[in-house]
């Protein structure tokens, strides 16, 4: 079905002993979607995410990726056809860029050749120069350079999704800025499809085509700023006004017709 969606969660609930941190979240991505999921620290915004390639296994609902019921699915082969992104860039300290980034079509079994090749390609997507970079190791690089690589990673093996656990949180503004939106720019040039979680309203708004915000396991309202203002939930709300107060500070901070 052309229409049916990549990533569809249905009922799904996944408890750590007393605790729910999902509780009975229903939520579908389309094809070609970025979604942005929010919501402070403990909402299970992160739990939701790894939940659709098994890094963790749901207790209640379904969950289908590409139309499969995960829990069919082989969690390695599972897990190799979908690009994730973590916090911290996450490579492997004793590996080169170009190892990292390597890594998985390796484990699929391509030709060295074309993992070499594949390797340089991706450098030169996420704006790192492959003569300075292949040969580097992670402590070798910065923080935005390591996260660039990371996500060079997840796009190796040609994934149609990715995952990112708030992949540009420990950035600085400019990096986080400058990054976030070349990332968006791939989303848009390789056709991903996309899930990103994060706690900033004014990140999700600017890079997802739609929001999904979650509290205490509860998914409480999703879809574009617009739809999410008239919820009528005061948490939503609060959300949303707060990039507006950001922007309102900022006015009245910076100089008219400055830079």
């Amino acid at each position: 079905m052309p229409n049916s969606p990549l990533i569809a969660y249905a009922n799904v609930a996944k408890r750590f002993d007393a605790v729910t941190a999902v509780d009975d979240v229903s939520l579908e991505v389309a094809e070609g979607e970025f979604l942005a999921i929010v919501g402070d620290s403990g909402s299970g915004k992160t739990t939701l995410l790894r939940l659709a390639n098994r890094l963790i296994e749901a207790d209640d609902g379904f969950i289908t990726v590409e139309g499969e019921d995960v829990r069919a699915a082989d969690p390695i082969r599972l897990r190799r056809r979908i690009g994730y992104v973590f916090q911290s860039g996450a490579l492997f300290p004793h590996m080169s860029v170009a190892d990292n980034i390597g890594i998985t079509p390796r484990l699929l079994g391509w030709a060295a050749d074309d993992i070499s090749a594949r390797a340089d390609e991706l450098l030169d997507l996420v704006r790192l120069e492959r003569a300075l970079y292949r040969d580097r190791l992670p402590h070798e690089l910065s923080g935005g350079q390591r996260q660039r690589v990371g996500v060079a990673r997840a796009l190796a093996a040609r994934p149609r999704i990715v995952l990112m656990d708030e992949p540009f949180g420990a950035l600085d503004p400019l990096t986080r800025d400058a990054l976030g939106e070349d990332y968006r720019e791939l989303h848009r040039r390789l056709a991903l499809t996309t899930v990103m979680i994060t706690h900033d309203m004014t990140e999700a708004i600017l890079l997802a085509d739609r929001i999904a915000v979650m509290r205490a396991g509860k998914l409480l309202a999703q879809g574009t700023p617009a739809e999410l203002a008239a919820s009528g939930d005061d948490y939503v709300g609060e959300l949303l006004r707060t990039p507006r107060r950001q922007a309102e500070r900022l006015n009245e901070a910076l100089p008219r017709g400055g830079a």
